[in-house]
């Protein structure tokens, strides 16, 4: 299954991402017949820029409804694929686009203060910067509604317990129901990349200075 308007936003956005000076360590889509879904996977590698974060991975989900309702809605979109099947999907939903951002934070622990044994994030000094990054982050996002959620992955020895995995997730949603042409819909979602990736490093800034006075405490 293709999806025209989605596959063009996809092209839109990795030309964009080339003329950045940043790493892309992944950049890949994927295709769920099965579901009518699709994605696009971001990866950026943050190993060379942060001692606390190894990347930031952006992905953006999709689908055939949606992918349908807004060939509906744009100017010159009558040979759209999906407009000209017999049994053409009826929904009421509304084209949006949701976006998952996801900091992923060095296993290893930058600071001896904040380690286990074997060098990984010791549970409680992390369950103490993870609640103060939790709180600089929704008060820098307190304009967004997002919802904004820790992983961890926690494995233990006879030393105690670490975290072998620490990830902020959050995630966004754009409304894509005022745009009119296929071009309109690359400048949009070109603009959000832009305010995400300015509030992706804002978040970093806010996530270093945290475990770095936490390290010095």
């Amino acid at each position: 299954m293709t999806y025209p308007i989605f596959n063009s936003v996809i092209n839109r956005i990795e030309d964009d991402l080339h003329n950045r000076n940043i790493t892309i360590n992944t950049f890949r889509t994927w295709n769920e017949d099965r579901i009518n879904a699709t994605g696009l996977e971001i990866e950026i590698d943050l190993s060379q820029s942060s001692d606390f974060m190894k990347a930031l991975s952006i992905n953006l989900d999709w689908d055939r409804f949606r992918e349908t309702v807004l060939a509906r809605q744009l100017k010159g979109m009558q040979e759209h694929p999906f407009l000209q099947e017999g049994h053409m999907v009826s929904t009421s939903i509304s084209p949006v686009i949701d976006i998952e951002i996801t900091w992923l934070f060095n296993e290893k622990a930058q600071q001896h203060k904040l380690a286990a044994q074997n060098g990984y994030h010791k549970v409680d000094a992390a369950s103490s910067w993870m609640e103060e990054i939790t709180r600089e982050v929704n008060d820098l996002l307190a304009d967004d509604d997002i919802i904004t959620r820790w992983h961890v992955e926690v494995e233990g020895t006879k030393n105690g317990k670490y975290l072998s995995a620490v990830d902020l997730i959050s995630y966004f949603q754009y409304t894509l129901t005022d745009l009119n042409s296929l071009n309109q819909v690359h400048q949009f979602v070109l603009r959000i990349l832009q305010e995400l990736l300015v509030k992706s490093n804002k978040v970093i800034k806010t996530a270093e200075k945290t475990l770095s006075n936490q390290a010095a405490a």
